[in-house]
């Protein structure tokens, strides 16, 4: 027997149950199918099991996309003031971490109680373990295939995310789904992804593993003032994972170990005033004394100052100021936060998340072309793009 609703969304993540409430608020006979045991596991994981779920600076300038005004409409009509006021009328407890990024108190399974209860209050309905085989459009009404039984809707909203965490049932279909409707997808790639190194080089920060310092990391002429973390892989962190969105392969990255200050000025006045000061003991003023120690000894910074030349002391300036790195790569979608690229917003309403040339069928969240900088961001694109959706759907 086949089932009859007024909305399928496929995707019970962020932006699927955010629209699933959406809709249902307006009366809308809504469904929400997933293929997952646990809905919205990425909610689960995410800011450390405290969810950073939105950033109160969240503006259209913090997004990546091929398309980069199509974000400003549906970000301008469900702020991170909004979602806030949501969570606050829940009694969610929150904290502001750094600047504008808001985390839950006390776990992250609050804000996915509060969207459960909500989508409860909508009158929607949930199926957990159930996966679409098929989907097919005749007139104005969509029909799928699915382990649960046959459903037929007159909105079909897709809001499987992207290819990110795969052991957490990231898929592609999303992206095939848009090409069996006739939409482009822009190429995808991992984002917010820490960086690996080459053989040579990771041998030679091997002994920096675990230690995290302050820097500014710039790449294709972006830049971040965040912390960096050596790992026994490569380089992670906050900046690493930024600029991890901007990165190519082939390109490298260039890091200020002293953001803000000028190395050379203090190194030349530090030898006339200290000169049997060493390097080291000059870098564990601003960076960890591990860091310090072992990078003064990956680059032979052996001895005190007096033995420098001013030559060797600009030299050794230029290097903290612009150490430049070439990744071997990323790790890829296993670790990545975030999948960049997706399904092309030049073929999108703006306003609606809906399909221009395909009548009720919608894309919301991360399976489309809209990424967002960490802290909080990728989280309100959900929101917004939920709330535009289920606004219409």
């Amino acid at each position: 027997m086949t089932k009859n609703f007024d909305v399928v969304i496929v995707g019970a993540g962020a932006a699927g149950l955010m629209c699933a409430a959406t809709a249902g608020y307006r009366g809308r006979r809504v469904l929400v199918i997933d293929r997952a045991a646990i809905p919205a596991r990425k909610i689960l994981m995410s800011g450390g099991g405290r969810c950073n779920f939105t950033n109160l600076n969240s503006t259209p300038a913090n997004f990546l996309s091929d398309n980069p005004h199509f974000c400003i409409s549906a970000l301008k009509r469900y702020t991170p003031q909004d979602f806030l006021e949501l969570v606050e009328r829940h009694g969610i407890e929150h904290e502001e971490k750094a600047a504008g990024q808001l985390f839950c108190r006390d776990s992250a399974r609050d804000i996915l109680d509060m969207l459960l209860t909500e989508c409860e209050w909508a009158g929607t309905k949930l199926w957990l373990k159930t996966t679409v085989d098929r989907v097919t459009r005749t007139g104005t009404t969509y029909r799928l295939g699915t382990s649960g039984g046959e459903v037929e809707c007159e909105s079909l909203v897709i809001a499987t995310g992207g290819l990110s965490i795969p052991t957490m049932g990231a898929t592609g279909f999303g992206y095939d789904i848009a090409r069996q409707f006739g939409l482009a997808i822009r190429p995808t790639r991992a984002g917010l992804v820490p960086f690996t190194l080459t053989p040579e080089l990771k041998q030679q920060l091997s002994p920096l593993a675990g230690i995290s310092c302050p820097v500014d990391v710039t790449c294709n002429g972006e830049h971040f003032r965040e912390p960096m973390l050596v790992t026994h892989r490569g380089l992670s962190g906050p900046a690493m994972l930024q600029i991890s969105s901007f990165w190519h392969p082939g390109d490298p990255i260039t890091i200020d170990l002293l953001p803000g200050q000028a190395p050379l000025q203090a190194l030349n006045q530090l030898k006339s005033e200290r000169p049997t000061l060493t390097l080291d003991h000059y870098l564990a003023r601003s960076l960890p004394k591990r860091f310090a120690r072992a990078f003064a000894e990956l680059q032979g910074w052996t001895g005190p100052l007096q033995g420098y030349r001013n030559s060797d002391l600009e030299a050794v300036a230029n290097t903290l100021s612009d150490w430049t790195l070439y990744p071997a790569g990323t790790e890829g979608y296993r670790t990545a936060e975030v999948t960049l690229g997706g399904v092309d917003t030049r073929q999108l309403s703006s306003k609606t998340m809906a399909a221009t040339d395909v009548p009720g069928l919608f894309f919301i969240g991360e399976v489309v072309d809209v990424t967002g900088h960490l802290g909080g961001h990728n989280f309100q694109w959900a929101w917004a793009s939920g709330v535009a959706a289920g606004n219409i759907a």
